[in-house]
């Protein structure tokens, strides 16, 4: 019993400190000119969808839960969201070469087709994430949209 006492408080001193390590979660300034949103003039529809389902991940505009304030949990959110934007900032949309805006697109409606984006851990703690069938069909024809006409 003694020893169970002694496992229990150490541990919560560990968890304890460790909240104390910091955890970058400032968001750089968002330029509108090369913003995807904006700088596309997104439909409202659409824009609302990217916001809702891609953008605390894919942008310089995450806003941070309750939850990604506490270690250890803080750090695979900000592992997440550091994932995510290197495989596409919408923030900086604007700042890519043709042939990644295609690859990335492709990728992207390739996500929405898969269902693989939002992942499904994401979308348990965030109802706004989750997309109908419908919404998905939109997104990704907007998508190959863009694509068709090469307006990305």
């Amino acid at each position: 019993m003694k020893t169970a006492k002694k496992i229990i408080f150490w541990t919560l001193v560990a968890f304890a400190i460790i909240q104390f390590i910091p955890i970058d979660r400032v968001n750089k300034p968002v330029d509108s000119s090369v913003n995807f949103v904006d700088s596309k003039k997104t439909p409202e529809k659409i824009r609302t969808m990217l916001k809702n389902a891609c953008y605390d991940c894919h942008s310089n505009e995450t806003v941070y839960p309750k939850y990604a304030f506490i270690a250890p949990i803080s750090w695979s959110v900000k592992s997440h969201v550091n994932e995510g934007r290197e495989h596409l900032n919408f923030s900086i949309w604007g700042t890519y070469n043709k042939e990644l805006k295609e690859n990335i697109l492709d990728r992207s409606i390739e996500a929405l087709k898969h269902k693989t984006m939002p992942l499904p851990g994401y979308i348990v703690y965030h109802d706004e994430a989750k997309l109908t069938e419908a919404e998905r069909t939109l997104l990704a024809q907007y998508l190959e949209e863009m694509l068709k006409s090469k307006t990305y």
